[in-house]
Protein backbone atom coordinates (compact mmCIF):
# COMPACT_ATOMS: atom_id res chain seq x y z
CA UNK A 1 0.00 0.00 0.00
CA UNK A 2 1.36 3.55 -0.85
CA UNK A 3 2.35 5.88 2.04
CA UNK A 4 0.32 8.85 0.65
CA UNK A 5 -2.67 9.30 3.33
CA UNK A 6 -5.50 9.28 1.19
CA UNK A 7 -8.72 11.48 2.49
CA UNK A 8 -12.07 11.80 1.18
CA UNK A 9 -12.52 15.01 -1.07
CA UNK A 10 -12.20 17.77 0.73
CA UNK A 11 -10.38 16.78 3.46
CA UNK A 12 -8.18 19.62 4.76
CA UNK A 13 -4.95 19.18 6.90
CA UNK A 14 -6.67 22.44 8.90
CA UNK A 15 -9.99 20.58 9.77
CA UNK A 16 -7.60 18.51 12.25
CA UNK A 17 -9.06 19.49 15.71
CA UNK A 18 -5.24 20.55 16.46
CA UNK A 19 -4.49 18.31 19.24
CA UNK A 20 -0.49 17.07 20.07
CA UNK A 21 -0.86 13.82 17.88
CA UNK A 22 2.30 11.53 19.18
CA UNK A 23 2.36 12.32 22.60
CA UNK A 24 1.36 9.24 23.92
CA UNK A 25 2.62 5.67 23.18
CA UNK A 26 1.18 2.47 24.44
CA UNK A 27 2.91 2.28 27.97
CA UNK A 28 1.69 6.43 28.84
CA UNK A 29 -1.81 5.05 27.53
CA UNK A 30 -1.86 2.74 30.39
CA UNK A 31 -0.70 4.28 33.08
CA UNK A 32 -3.11 7.55 31.77
CA UNK A 33 -5.92 4.83 31.57
CA UNK A 34 -5.65 3.23 35.16
CA UNK A 35 -4.89 6.55 37.05
CA UNK A 36 -8.14 7.28 35.97
CA UNK A 37 -9.81 4.90 37.80
CA UNK A 38 -8.32 6.04 40.93
CA UNK A 39 -7.56 2.33 42.17
CA UNK A 40 -6.53 3.47 45.55
CA UNK A 41 -9.47 6.04 46.16
CA UNK A 42 -12.01 3.61 44.40
CA UNK A 43 -11.23 1.08 46.70
CA UNK A 44 -10.96 2.84 49.85
CA UNK A 45 -14.44 4.64 49.00
CA UNK A 46 -16.22 1.75 47.62
CA UNK A 47 -15.16 -1.28 49.44
CA UNK A 48 -17.50 -0.75 52.37
CA UNK A 49 -20.27 0.36 50.00
CA UNK A 50 -20.02 -3.26 48.65
CA UNK A 51 -20.09 -5.01 51.38
CA UNK A 52 -22.79 -2.87 52.35
CA UNK A 53 -25.09 -3.58 49.45
CA UNK A 54 -24.27 -7.55 49.89
CA UNK A 55 -25.79 -7.88 53.39
CA UNK A 56 -25.09 -11.01 54.88
CA UNK A 57 -23.20 -12.16 51.77
CA UNK A 58 -20.54 -9.02 52.44
CA UNK A 59 -17.61 -12.26 52.15
CA UNK A 60 -18.74 -12.11 48.07
CA UNK A 61 -16.80 -8.52 47.79
CA UNK A 62 -14.02 -10.00 45.96
CA UNK A 63 -16.56 -11.90 43.42
CA UNK A 64 -18.23 -8.67 42.87
CA UNK A 65 -14.95 -7.05 41.95
CA UNK A 66 -14.44 -10.58 39.44
CA UNK A 67 -18.00 -9.90 38.36
CA UNK A 68 -17.63 -6.23 37.49
CA UNK A 69 -14.43 -6.86 34.90
CA UNK A 70 -16.71 -9.16 32.83
CA UNK A 71 -18.79 -6.57 31.63
CA UNK A 72 -15.95 -4.40 31.93
CA UNK A 73 -13.82 -6.14 29.56
CA UNK A 74 -16.77 -6.50 27.24
CA UNK A 75 -16.79 -2.83 26.62
CA UNK A 76 -13.57 -2.34 26.24
CA UNK A 77 -13.23 -4.50 23.36
CA UNK A 78 -16.30 -2.38 22.10
CA UNK A 79 -13.98 0.72 22.39
CA UNK A 80 -11.18 -0.83 20.83
CA UNK A 81 -13.07 -2.02 17.59
CA UNK A 82 -15.11 1.28 17.59
CA UNK A 83 -11.92 2.96 17.99
CA UNK A 84 -10.12 1.04 15.00
CA UNK A 85 -13.04 2.79 12.52
CA UNK A 86 -12.80 5.88 13.84
CA UNK A 87 -10.52 7.47 16.56
CA UNK A 88 -12.20 10.79 17.56
CA UNK A 89 -11.82 11.73 20.95
CA UNK A 90 -15.77 12.29 21.31
CA UNK A 91 -15.95 8.11 21.62
CA UNK A 92 -19.43 7.36 22.57
CA UNK A 93 -20.51 10.73 21.35
CA UNK A 94 -19.22 10.20 17.89
CA UNK A 95 -19.70 7.04 17.42
CA UNK A 96 -23.62 6.78 18.89
CA UNK A 97 -23.84 9.62 16.62
CA UNK A 98 -22.73 7.58 13.67
CA UNK A 99 -24.72 4.55 14.83
CA UNK A 100 -27.96 5.84 16.05
CA UNK A 101 -28.23 9.76 15.41
CA UNK A 102 -27.51 13.04 16.81
CA UNK A 103 -29.87 12.17 19.67
CA UNK A 104 -28.46 9.05 21.01
CA UNK A 105 -24.83 10.60 20.67
CA UNK A 106 -25.72 13.75 22.19
CA UNK A 107 -27.32 12.16 25.11
CA UNK A 108 -24.19 9.77 25.20
CA UNK A 109 -21.83 12.86 24.93
CA UNK A 110 -23.56 14.16 28.04
CA UNK A 111 -23.78 11.33 29.67
CA UNK A 112 -19.93 11.05 30.13
CA UNK A 113 -19.74 14.97 31.10
CA UNK A 114 -22.56 14.61 34.03
CA UNK A 115 -20.62 11.30 35.11
CA UNK A 116 -17.12 13.39 35.66
CA UNK A 117 -18.81 16.25 37.28
CA UNK A 118 -20.46 14.47 39.29
CA UNK A 119 -17.26 12.39 40.63
CA UNK A 120 -15.19 15.55 40.44
CA UNK A 121 -17.00 16.25 43.80
CA UNK A 122 -16.23 13.23 45.24
CA UNK A 123 -12.32 13.25 43.83
CA UNK A 124 -12.34 17.22 45.63
CA UNK A 125 -13.34 16.24 48.93
CA UNK A 126 -10.86 13.20 49.24
CA UNK A 127 -7.88 14.82 48.36
CA UNK A 128 -8.99 17.99 49.89
CA UNK A 129 -9.38 16.03 53.23
CA UNK A 130 -6.28 13.79 52.37
CA UNK A 131 -4.25 16.52 52.48
CA UNK A 132 -4.65 17.54 55.84
CA UNK A 133 -4.38 13.91 57.12
CA UNK A 134 -0.95 13.33 54.92
CA UNK A 135 0.72 16.43 56.50
CA UNK A 136 -0.89 15.01 60.20
CA UNK A 137 0.92 12.20 59.36
CA UNK A 138 4.06 13.64 58.40
CA UNK A 139 4.01 15.18 61.88
CA UNK A 140 3.44 12.08 63.71
CA UNK A 141 6.51 9.97 62.28
CA UNK A 142 8.69 13.27 62.91
CA UNK A 143 7.53 13.15 66.69
CA UNK A 144 5.42 16.84 65.68
CA UNK A 145 2.07 17.79 67.54
CA UNK A 146 0.38 18.95 63.89
CA UNK A 147 -2.86 17.64 65.51
CA UNK A 148 -4.32 21.11 64.65
CA UNK A 149 -3.35 20.44 60.78
CA UNK A 150 -4.90 17.06 60.17
CA UNK A 151 -8.04 17.96 62.31
CA UNK A 152 -9.41 20.14 59.87
CA UNK A 153 -9.70 16.85 57.34
CA UNK A 154 -13.13 16.52 59.48
CA UNK A 155 -13.35 20.35 58.36
CA UNK A 156 -16.07 20.85 55.82
CA UNK A 157 -14.91 24.36 55.34
CA UNK A 158 -11.42 23.80 55.31
CA UNK A 159 -11.66 20.04 53.37
CA UNK A 160 -13.98 22.19 50.53
CA UNK A 161 -11.30 25.17 50.28
CA UNK A 162 -7.98 21.94 49.48
CA UNK A 163 -10.92 20.56 47.52
CA UNK A 164 -11.33 23.17 45.23
CA UNK A 165 -7.56 24.65 44.93
CA UNK A 166 -6.77 20.74 43.85
CA UNK A 167 -9.24 21.12 40.98
CA UNK A 168 -7.53 24.34 40.29
CA UNK A 169 -3.95 22.93 39.96
CA UNK A 170 -5.02 19.61 37.96
CA UNK A 171 -7.00 21.74 35.57
CA UNK A 172 -4.11 23.82 35.10
CA UNK A 173 -1.96 21.03 34.51
CA UNK A 174 -3.92 19.70 31.91
CA UNK A 175 -3.88 23.23 30.51
CA UNK A 176 -0.61 23.37 30.44
CA UNK A 177 -0.09 20.14 27.93
CA UNK A 178 -0.66 16.07 27.45
CA UNK A 179 2.71 15.02 27.84
CA UNK A 180 2.95 17.12 31.11
CA UNK A 181 -0.30 15.18 32.44
CA UNK A 182 1.20 11.59 31.40
CA UNK A 183 4.43 12.48 32.80
CA UNK A 184 3.06 13.14 36.53
CA UNK A 185 0.63 10.00 36.32
CA UNK A 186 3.74 8.10 36.33
CA UNK A 187 4.65 9.29 39.93
CA UNK A 188 1.14 9.47 41.00
CA UNK A 189 0.06 6.18 40.00
CA UNK A 190 3.68 4.22 41.17
CA UNK A 191 2.42 5.80 44.19
CA UNK A 192 -0.57 4.10 44.88
CA UNK A 193 -0.39 0.97 43.33
CA UNK A 194 2.97 0.16 45.70
CA UNK A 195 1.19 1.32 48.41
CA UNK A 196 -1.89 -1.30 47.58
CA UNK A 197 0.43 -4.23 47.14
CA UNK A 198 1.97 -3.70 50.73
CA UNK A 199 -1.33 -2.82 52.16
CA UNK A 200 -2.44 -6.19 50.17
CA UNK A 201 1.01 -8.08 51.46
CA UNK A 202 0.75 -6.73 55.17
CA UNK A 203 -2.67 -7.73 55.63
CA UNK A 204 -2.70 -11.54 54.42
CA UNK A 205 0.92 -11.79 56.01
CA UNK A 206 -0.70 -11.18 59.53
CA UNK A 207 -3.75 -13.33 58.75
CA UNK A 208 -1.67 -16.38 58.11
CA UNK A 209 -0.03 -15.89 61.02
CA UNK A 210 -2.49 -15.57 63.08
CA UNK A 211 -1.82 -11.68 63.76
CA UNK A 212 -4.80 -10.02 62.75
CA UNK A 213 -7.90 -9.53 64.46
CA UNK A 214 -9.79 -12.20 66.39
CA UNK A 215 -12.53 -11.41 63.61
CA UNK A 216 -10.13 -11.85 60.66
CA UNK A 217 -10.75 -15.15 58.19
CA UNK A 218 -8.65 -17.25 56.05
CA UNK A 219 -8.81 -16.33 52.53
CA UNK A 220 -11.08 -18.53 50.32
CA UNK A 221 -11.12 -19.19 46.78
CA UNK A 222 -15.13 -19.24 47.82
CA UNK A 223 -15.09 -15.60 47.69
CA UNK A 224 -14.78 -15.23 44.37
CA UNK A 225 -17.93 -17.21 43.23
CA UNK A 226 -21.07 -15.00 43.69
CA UNK A 227 -23.23 -18.01 44.61
CA UNK A 228 -26.50 -17.08 46.85
CA UNK A 229 -26.41 -13.17 45.49
CA UNK A 230 -29.69 -12.32 44.69
CA UNK A 231 -30.37 -10.29 40.99
CA UNK A 232 -31.14 -7.40 42.88
CA UNK A 233 -28.78 -6.98 45.23
CA UNK A 234 -26.29 -8.21 42.82
CA UNK A 235 -27.03 -5.48 40.56
CA UNK A 236 -26.83 -2.92 42.71
CA UNK A 237 -23.37 -3.80 44.40
CA UNK A 238 -22.15 -3.80 40.93
CA UNK A 239 -22.89 -0.31 40.19
CA UNK A 240 -20.66 0.56 43.01
CA UNK A 241 -18.39 -1.90 41.36
CA UNK A 242 -18.53 -0.30 38.49
CA UNK A 243 -17.64 2.91 39.89
CA UNK A 244 -14.32 1.10 41.00
CA UNK A 245 -12.91 0.18 37.03
CA UNK A 246 -14.50 3.47 35.97
CA UNK A 247 -11.98 5.57 34.09
CA UNK A 248 -9.85 2.93 31.45
CA UNK A 249 -11.78 4.77 28.88
CA UNK A 250 -9.75 7.63 29.15
CA UNK A 251 -6.81 6.13 27.25
CA UNK A 252 -9.55 5.78 24.55
CA UNK A 253 -10.27 9.38 24.57
CA UNK A 254 -6.96 10.48 24.12
CA UNK A 255 -6.60 8.68 20.91
CA UNK A 256 -6.24 11.61 18.79
CA UNK A 257 -2.65 12.48 20.87
CA UNK A 258 -1.57 9.01 20.89
CA UNK A 259 1.24 7.18 18.47
CA UNK A 260 -0.94 4.95 16.96
CA UNK A 261 -4.70 6.61 17.09
CA UNK A 262 -6.39 3.67 15.59
CA UNK A 263 -4.63 0.58 17.59
CA UNK A 264 -3.01 2.14 21.28
CA UNK A 265 -5.96 3.54 22.74
CA UNK A 266 -7.87 0.30 22.44
CA UNK A 267 -5.28 -1.78 23.12
CA UNK A 268 -4.47 0.32 26.36
CA UNK A 269 -8.46 0.10 27.42
CA UNK A 270 -8.23 -3.93 27.61
CA UNK A 271 -4.77 -3.87 28.84
CA UNK A 272 -6.07 -1.46 31.74
CA UNK A 273 -8.58 -3.84 32.94
CA UNK A 274 -7.05 -6.68 32.91
CA UNK A 275 -4.72 -5.21 35.37
CA UNK A 276 -7.27 -3.64 37.57
CA UNK A 277 -8.83 -6.55 37.63
CA UNK A 278 -5.89 -8.50 39.09
CA UNK A 279 -5.54 -5.02 41.31
CA UNK A 280 -8.79 -5.17 43.05
CA UNK A 281 -9.33 -8.85 43.41
CA UNK A 282 -5.41 -8.89 45.28
CA UNK A 283 -6.61 -5.82 47.33
CA UNK A 284 -10.53 -7.18 48.17
CA UNK A 285 -9.63 -10.41 49.45
CA UNK A 286 -6.62 -8.80 51.58
CA UNK A 287 -9.11 -6.51 52.87
CA UNK A 288 -11.90 -9.09 53.49
CA UNK A 289 -9.58 -11.40 55.08
CA UNK A 290 -7.89 -9.15 57.74
CA UNK A 291 -11.12 -6.65 58.71
CA UNK A 292 -14.03 -9.71 58.39
CA UNK A 293 -17.31 -8.29 57.17
CA UNK A 294 -19.10 -7.49 60.60
CA UNK A 295 -20.51 -4.39 62.16
CA UNK A 296 -17.75 -4.18 64.91
CA UNK A 297 -13.98 -2.96 65.13
CA UNK A 298 -12.67 -1.82 61.46
CA UNK A 299 -15.24 -4.77 60.06
CA UNK A 300 -16.04 -3.61 56.08
CA UNK A 301 -19.98 -3.88 57.64
CA UNK A 302 -19.20 -1.09 59.85
CA UNK A 303 -21.16 1.48 59.03
CA UNK A 304 -18.83 4.01 60.80
CA UNK A 305 -15.61 2.57 58.15
CA UNK A 306 -17.68 2.86 54.87
CA UNK A 307 -16.38 6.02 53.91
CA UNK A 308 -12.88 5.19 54.18
CA UNK A 309 -11.63 1.28 54.89
CA UNK A 310 -8.18 1.92 54.76
CA UNK A 311 -7.85 5.13 57.18
CA UNK A 312 -10.39 2.22 59.33
CA UNK A 313 -8.38 -0.95 59.12
CA UNK A 314 -4.71 1.17 58.84
CA UNK A 315 -4.07 1.74 62.23
CA UNK A 316 -4.75 -1.83 63.45
CA UNK A 317 -2.78 -3.24 60.15
CA UNK A 318 -0.10 -1.16 60.37
CA UNK A 319 0.53 -0.61 64.46
CA UNK A 320 1.98 2.53 66.29
CA UNK A 321 5.72 1.76 65.61
CA UNK A 322 8.14 3.84 63.42
CA UNK A 323 7.57 1.24 60.56
CA UNK A 324 3.46 1.33 61.61
CA UNK A 325 3.88 5.39 61.30
CA UNK A 326 5.62 4.97 57.86
CA UNK A 327 2.91 2.48 56.95
CA UNK A 328 0.18 5.17 57.38
CA UNK A 329 1.90 7.98 56.34
CA UNK A 330 2.20 5.99 52.38
CA UNK A 331 -1.35 4.56 53.04
CA UNK A 332 -2.34 8.58 53.35
CA UNK A 333 -0.60 9.64 50.02
CA UNK A 334 -1.56 6.70 47.86
CA UNK A 335 -5.66 7.75 48.95
CA UNK A 336 -4.18 11.61 48.08
CA UNK A 337 -2.07 10.64 45.29
CA UNK A 338 -5.07 8.53 43.95
CA UNK A 339 -7.73 10.97 44.34
CA UNK A 340 -5.59 14.16 43.14
CA UNK A 341 -4.63 11.79 40.01
CA UNK A 342 -8.09 11.07 38.74
CA UNK A 343 -8.73 14.59 39.57
CA UNK A 344 -6.32 15.24 36.58
CA UNK A 345 -7.36 12.37 34.45
CA UNK A 346 -10.93 12.88 34.95
CA UNK A 347 -10.75 16.32 33.45
CA UNK A 348 -9.18 15.31 30.07
CA UNK A 349 -11.63 12.92 28.61
CA UNK A 350 -14.20 15.89 29.61
CA UNK A 351 -12.57 17.93 27.89
CA UNK A 352 -11.77 15.99 24.85
CA UNK A 353 -15.33 15.09 24.55
CA UNK A 354 -16.80 18.86 25.10
CA UNK A 355 -14.15 19.22 22.42
CA UNK A 356 -15.53 16.68 20.05
CA UNK A 357 -18.72 18.10 20.56
CA UNK A 358 -17.82 21.73 19.78
CA UNK A 359 -16.23 20.36 16.46
CA UNK A 360 -19.34 19.43 15.46
CA UNK A 361 -21.32 21.81 16.95
CA UNK A 362 -23.05 19.59 19.13
CA UNK A 363 -22.34 22.44 21.80
CA UNK A 364 -20.78 25.91 21.32
CA UNK A 365 -18.36 26.26 19.03
CA UNK A 366 -15.65 27.59 21.53
CA UNK A 367 -15.89 24.30 23.32
CA UNK A 368 -13.68 23.56 20.12
CA UNK A 369 -10.76 25.67 20.61
CA UNK A 370 -7.34 24.48 21.03
CA UNK A 371 -4.21 26.67 22.65
CA UNK A 372 -1.63 27.37 19.84
CA UNK A 373 0.85 26.00 22.04
CA UNK A 374 0.13 23.95 24.30
CA UNK A 375 -2.37 22.18 21.73
CA UNK A 376 -4.90 21.40 24.63
CA UNK A 377 -8.57 22.06 25.21
CA UNK A 378 -8.98 25.68 26.30
CA UNK A 379 -12.66 26.56 26.96
CA UNK A 380 -13.35 22.97 27.49
CA UNK A 381 -10.77 22.33 30.40
CA UNK A 382 -11.10 25.78 31.68
CA UNK A 383 -14.82 24.95 31.50
CA UNK A 384 -14.96 21.37 33.68
CA UNK A 385 -13.09 23.16 36.15
CA UNK A 386 -14.99 25.18 37.14
CA UNK A 387 -18.10 23.63 36.48
CA UNK A 388 -16.82 20.97 38.33
CA UNK A 389 -15.94 23.57 41.53
CA UNK A 390 -19.05 24.95 41.51
CA UNK A 391 -21.01 21.67 41.82
CA UNK A 392 -18.88 20.42 44.20
CA UNK A 393 -19.15 23.53 46.53
CA UNK A 394 -22.91 23.12 46.19
CA UNK A 395 -22.85 19.95 46.95
CA UNK A 396 -21.46 20.68 49.80
CA UNK A 397 -23.81 23.42 50.91
CA UNK A 398 -26.78 21.54 50.24
CA UNK A 399 -25.57 18.12 52.12
CA UNK A 400 -22.45 16.03 52.81
CA UNK A 401 -24.68 13.03 52.62
CA UNK A 402 -25.32 14.31 48.98
CA UNK A 403 -21.49 13.61 48.73
CA UNK A 404 -21.66 10.18 49.63
CA UNK A 405 -24.67 9.20 47.57
CA UNK A 406 -23.20 10.00 44.67
CA UNK A 407 -21.20 7.13 44.02
CA UNK A 408 -23.96 5.06 43.68
CA UNK A 409 -25.19 7.84 40.60
CA UNK A 410 -21.88 7.87 38.89
CA UNK A 411 -22.16 4.44 38.56
CA UNK A 412 -26.09 5.23 36.97
CA UNK A 413 -24.32 7.30 34.19
CA UNK A 414 -20.92 4.35 33.80
CA UNK A 415 -23.96 1.95 33.34
CA UNK A 416 -25.63 4.45 30.76
CA UNK A 417 -22.90 5.66 28.94
CA UNK A 418 -21.01 2.04 28.90
CA UNK A 419 -23.70 0.13 27.82
CA UNK A 420 -24.64 2.10 24.94
CA UNK A 421 -20.86 2.04 23.64
CA UNK A 422 -21.87 -1.72 23.65
CA UNK A 423 -25.10 -1.63 21.67
CA UNK A 424 -23.31 0.79 19.07
CA UNK A 425 -20.73 -1.94 18.57
CA UNK A 426 -22.89 -3.90 17.08
CA UNK A 427 -25.10 -1.71 15.49
CA UNK A 428 -22.15 0.17 13.67
CA UNK A 429 -21.32 -2.97 12.36
CA UNK A 430 -23.94 -5.07 11.55
CA UNK A 431 -23.40 -5.50 7.86
CA UNK A 432 -20.47 -7.01 8.30
CA UNK A 433 -20.82 -9.17 11.53
CA UNK A 434 -20.87 -12.70 9.73
CA UNK A 435 -17.61 -11.65 7.48
CA UNK A 436 -15.19 -13.66 9.85
CA UNK A 437 -15.38 -15.38 13.46
CA UNK A 438 -13.67 -13.15 14.46
CA UNK A 439 -15.64 -10.40 13.51
CA UNK A 440 -18.62 -11.91 15.12
CA UNK A 441 -17.01 -12.45 18.10
CA UNK A 442 -15.57 -9.28 19.18
CA UNK A 443 -17.80 -6.66 17.15
CA UNK A 444 -20.97 -8.21 17.62
CA UNK A 445 -21.20 -11.04 20.43
CA UNK A 446 -19.45 -9.70 22.98
CA UNK A 447 -20.20 -5.59 22.80
CA UNK A 448 -23.59 -6.92 22.62
CA UNK A 449 -23.30 -8.99 26.02
CA UNK A 450 -21.77 -5.97 27.60
CA UNK A 451 -24.28 -3.50 26.74
CA UNK A 452 -27.04 -6.43 28.24
CA UNK A 453 -25.37 -6.54 31.24
CA UNK A 454 -25.33 -2.91 31.53
CA UNK A 455 -28.82 -2.30 30.79
CA UNK A 456 -29.38 -4.98 33.13
CA UNK A 457 -27.61 -3.19 36.08
CA UNK A 458 -28.67 0.20 35.25
CA UNK A 459 -32.76 -1.08 35.38
CA UNK A 460 -32.63 -2.73 38.65
CA UNK A 461 -29.71 -1.05 40.13
CA UNK A 462 -32.22 2.61 39.93
CA UNK A 463 -35.14 0.53 41.39
CA UNK A 464 -32.66 -0.16 44.48
CA UNK A 465 -31.44 3.39 44.56
CA UNK A 466 -34.83 5.11 44.71
CA UNK A 467 -35.57 2.58 47.95
CA UNK A 468 -36.45 5.55 50.46
CA UNK A 469 -34.34 3.86 53.03
CA UNK A 470 -30.99 2.69 50.65
CA UNK A 471 -28.83 5.08 52.18
CA UNK A 472 -28.93 6.42 55.93
CA UNK A 473 -27.18 9.24 57.24
CA UNK A 474 -25.32 9.25 60.68
CA UNK A 475 -28.52 9.77 62.56
CA UNK A 476 -30.07 6.71 60.62
CA UNK A 477 -32.54 8.57 58.96
CA UNK A 478 -33.17 7.70 55.31
CA UNK A 479 -31.34 10.67 52.97
CA UNK A 480 -33.86 11.03 50.41
CA UNK A 481 -35.06 13.64 47.73
CA UNK A 482 -38.89 14.05 47.56
CA UNK A 483 -39.58 11.39 48.62
CA UNK A 484 -37.35 8.95 46.95
CA UNK A 485 -34.05 7.48 47.92
CA UNK A 486 -31.28 10.39 46.56
CA UNK A 487 -28.71 8.21 44.52
CA UNK A 488 -31.50 7.23 42.32
CA UNK A 489 -32.95 10.40 42.20
CA UNK A 490 -29.51 12.56 41.28
CA UNK A 491 -28.84 9.73 38.57
CA UNK A 492 -32.18 10.24 37.15
CA UNK A 493 -32.02 14.44 37.67
CA UNK A 494 -28.32 14.11 35.84
CA UNK A 495 -30.03 12.59 32.67
CA UNK A 496 -32.93 14.52 32.81
CA UNK A 497 -30.75 18.11 32.65
CA UNK A 498 -28.99 16.57 29.89
CA UNK A 499 -32.14 15.90 27.93
CA UNK A 500 -33.13 20.03 28.47
CA UNK A 501 -30.16 20.85 27.57
CA UNK A 502 -29.93 19.43 24.25
CA UNK A 503 -33.61 20.48 23.48
CA UNK A 504 -32.87 23.72 24.29
CA UNK A 505 -29.52 23.66 22.21
CA UNK A 506 -31.21 21.73 19.66
CA UNK A 507 -34.15 24.87 19.36
CA UNK A 508 -31.13 27.30 19.05
CA UNK A 509 -28.18 25.71 16.56
CA UNK A 510 -29.93 22.62 14.56
CA UNK A 511 -27.00 22.11 12.17
CA UNK A 512 -25.75 18.70 14.65
CA UNK A 513 -28.90 17.58 14.84
CA UNK A 514 -30.25 17.79 11.18
CA UNK A 515 -26.99 15.52 10.23
CA UNK A 516 -25.37 18.31 8.47
CA UNK A 517 -22.12 18.05 10.69
CA UNK A 518 -21.88 14.76 11.44
CA UNK A 519 -23.71 12.23 9.75
CA UNK A 520 -24.94 8.53 10.34
CA UNK A 521 -22.82 6.02 8.70
CA UNK A 522 -21.83 2.47 9.71
CA UNK A 523 -18.85 0.07 8.92
CA UNK A 524 -17.08 -0.23 5.54
CA UNK A 525 -19.45 2.31 3.49
CA UNK A 526 -17.24 3.84 0.87
CA UNK A 527 -16.44 7.82 0.30
CA UNK A 528 -15.03 9.64 -2.86
CA UNK A 529 -11.22 9.91 -1.86
CA UNK A 530 -8.89 12.14 -3.15
CA UNK A 531 -4.60 12.11 -2.75
CA UNK A 532 -3.55 14.11 0.50
CA UNK A 533 -0.15 14.56 1.56
CA UNK A 534 0.60 14.95 5.72
CA UNK A 535 4.34 16.29 6.83
CA UNK A 536 4.94 12.84 8.09
CA UNK A 537 3.12 10.52 5.20
CA UNK A 538 1.57 7.62 6.81
CA UNK A 539 -2.15 6.18 5.75
CA UNK A 540 -4.99 7.26 8.39
CA UNK A 541 -8.64 6.89 8.57
CA UNK A 542 -10.54 10.32 7.81
CA UNK A 543 -11.39 12.32 10.51
CA UNK A 544 -14.99 11.76 11.39
CA UNK A 545 -15.88 15.39 11.08
CA UNK A 546 -15.15 15.93 6.74
CA UNK A 547 -17.79 16.27 4.23
CA UNK A 548 -18.30 12.69 2.47
CA UNK A 549 -19.63 11.80 -0.70
CA UNK A 550 -21.26 8.88 0.40
CA UNK A 551 -20.34 5.73 -2.84
CA UNK A 552 -22.78 3.17 -3.35
CA UNK A 553 -21.81 -0.47 -2.39
CA UNK A 554 -21.92 -1.71 -5.97
CA UNK A 555 -19.99 1.70 -7.27
CA UNK A 556 -22.80 3.00 -9.41
CA UNK A 557 -22.46 6.91 -8.62
CA UNK A 558 -18.60 6.96 -8.27
CA UNK A 559 -17.62 9.26 -10.82
CA UNK A 560 -15.19 8.61 -13.70
CA UNK A 561 -11.78 8.64 -12.95
CA UNK A 562 -12.24 9.14 -9.05
CA UNK A 563 -11.68 6.83 -6.62
CA UNK A 564 -13.44 4.84 -3.83
CA UNK A 565 -11.93 4.82 0.11
CA UNK A 566 -12.82 2.12 2.75
CA UNK A 567 -13.90 4.29 6.01
CA UNK A 568 -13.16 1.33 8.15
CA UNK A 569 -9.79 0.26 6.41
CA UNK A 570 -8.28 3.07 4.63
CA UNK A 571 -7.99 0.66 1.98
CA UNK A 572 -8.77 2.15 -1.63
CA UNK A 573 -11.04 -0.25 -3.08
CA UNK A 574 -11.95 1.14 -6.56
CA UNK A 575 -10.29 4.02 -8.94
CA UNK A 576 -7.03 4.85 -10.43
CA UNK A 577 -5.36 4.80 -6.68
CA UNK A 578 -6.67 1.83 -5.84
CA UNK A 579 -4.75 0.47 -9.21
CA UNK A 580 -1.15 2.25 -8.42
CA UNK A 581 -1.00 0.47 -4.90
Amino acid sequence: MTTTDIAPLGYPEASEKGLKGGALGLLSSVVVGMASTAPAYSLAASLGLVVAALGPAGLKAPAIMVLAFVPMYFIAVAYQELNKAEPDCGTTFTWATRAFGPIVGWLGGWGIIAADVIVMANLAQVAGAYSFTFIGEVGHILGLDWTSISDLADSTFWATVAGVIWIAIMTWICYIGIEVSAKLQYALLGVEVLVLVVFAVAALAKVLAGKAEGYSLTPSLSWLWPNGIDFGTMSAALLTAFFIYWGWDTAVTCNEESDDPGKTPGRAAVISTVLLLVTYALVSIAAVSFAGVGTDGVGLGNPDNAADVFNAIGPDLFGDSFLGKAGMILLAASILTSASASTQTTILPTARTALSMGVFKAIPERFSRVHAVNLTPTWATIGMGVVSAAFYVLFTLISQNLLFALIGSVGLMIAFYYGLTGFVCVWFYRKTLTRTRRDLVMQGIVPLLGGLIMLATFVYGLLQFLAPDWLLDDQGEPVTILGRGAVGVVGLAALGLGLVLMLVWWAMHPEYFRGETLPKRSAHELVLAGAHLTHEPRLELPDSGLPEIVIAPDLSNLPEGASALDLTTGEIVAGPLAEEE
